[in-house]
């Protein structure tokens, strides 16, 4: 990490995901921080991360979303924030063949903290809004394209993602009805390994 660089980057277990934890600056005035710079995730992801697209969703406590990824081609990456509430974010391997495929990370974030969680093309994320009112930003490596959105139910119990639920979640039609991941498997729907492996390769060349 540069010397004047006010922010941590760290892989998680997850290959090609990454949090990132800024350091605040308080004053009298409040604080400020750096959430992130394109040469420093440059660095730590092995390619630049472009900004095709900035998404903000808002959700009330109990919603849960996701879990969403995008096919290959064209892929997205997303860079992910909280920056009012609270959530439990989760990013998901759902590439086939992966050595961490179906495994999850979970990351607490709230607008006080700042953490980012970085996932590349081939990952899936998820959240459950801890608190009403919650905004989330989204920044995206490529535009939207219709068609190739991908779904896998966050409450697949083959996932077994943690959420402690103490009541059923606000989920949109889509996800409620959005297949187990063997489902998505059977389908063909989710990218390979190989596949993500020679996209993130695409990119160092470019």
């Amino acid at each position: 990490m540069r010397p004047d660089q006010q922010f941590d980057v760290s892989e998680l277990k997850i290959p090609n995901a990454f949090r990132i934890t800024p350091r605040k600056i308080p004053d009298r005035r409040g604080s400020f921080y750096e959430a992130f710079r394109s040469a420093a995730l440059t660095e730590a992801i092995g390619y630049p991360f472009r900004i095709g697209q900035a998404n903000y969703s808002v959700s009330r406590r109990g919603t849960l979303r996701g879990i969403h990824a995008t096919s290959l081609p064209p892929g997205q990456a997303k860079l992910v924030t909280c920056v009012r509430g609270a959530v439990l974010d989760v990013a998901v391997d759902l590439r086939v063949g992966s050595p961490t495929f179906g495994e999850f990370e979970i990351t607490h974030q709230d607008e006080e903290s700042g953490v980012s969680v970085y996932m590349a093309d081939g990952l899936g994320h998820a959240f459950l809004a801890l608190t009403d009112d919650v905004c989330m930003n989204y920044l995206c490596s490529t535009e939207y394209v219709p068609g190739t959105m991908i779904d896998v139910n966050a409450l697949d119990p083959q996932l077994g993602i943690p959420w402690n639920l103490t009541c059923d979640p606000v989920m949109s039609d889509k996800d409620a009805a959005a297949p187990n991941a063997a489902e998505a498997i059977a389908a063909g729907l989710l990218p390979t390994y190989d596949e993500c492996l020679a996209h993130y390769a695409r990119l160092r060349e470019r």
